[in-house]
């Protein structure tokens, strides 16, 4: 049987090192926590275990905490229209990852410079519901690096190879792989 790889992107809110652990070399790890103030302590608890096992640590929503921890990368989500950023002095292999949900909010990550665009929803009946046909459309026009998001799971994911999508990303996929 032929084995789909795909570079992966795990969204996670908290620190959970069981959930961690269990993840390939494939997977990169996105903290984004906007309900707590204080998640330093979370921050360098995953940075010691991404460390450990390998994984790329992205920080959301504060590219200047992001480097001043040397981090691997940051990450805009589509609400963030700034571009103080683009003054900062950058490691060469450090990561800027940003989402959006449109062709307005692909013009805006593209003039942040971002390196991948994660582009949602491709599965996932929501407001921001685009499918199949929609998200193919929006990949075409632009000459950035794609990433699929929203509703990825195993009964799907080979539908991102006949789209030519190389990199995905989500909460809920992840969610299903247990610790040894």
């Amino acid at each position: 049987m032929h084995t789909l790889f795909f570079k992966k992107y795990f969204f996670i809110n908290n620190f959970d090192a069981n959930l961690i652990k269990c993840q390939d070399n494939n997977t990169s790890i996105i903290y984004r926590n906007y309900r707590k103030k204080n998640y330093l302590d979370d921050i360098f608890k995953l940075k010691k275990i991404c460390k450990k096992y390998k994984y790329k640590l992205i920080l959301a929503n504060d590219v200047k905490l992001a480097i001043k921890l040397g981090l691997d990368g940051a990450y805009l989500p589509s609400f963030n229209n700034t571009f103080d950023h683009l003054s900062y002095s950058l490691k060469k292999d450090f990561v800027l990852l940003g989402s959006a949900h449109n062709l307005k909010e692909i013009k805006i990550k593209d003039k942040q410079k971002v390196n991948r665009i994660f582009l949602s929803s491709i599965f996932k009946k929501n407001n921001n519901y685009l499918g199949i046909n929609k998200f193919k459309n929006l990949i075409k026009i632009h000459n950035k690096e794609f990433v699929a998001l929203g509703g990825i799971d195993q009964s799907n994911i080979k539908k991102l190879k006949l789209l030519g999508v190389k990199e995905f990303s989500g909460i809920n996929y992840f969610l299903k792989k247990k610790a040894p």
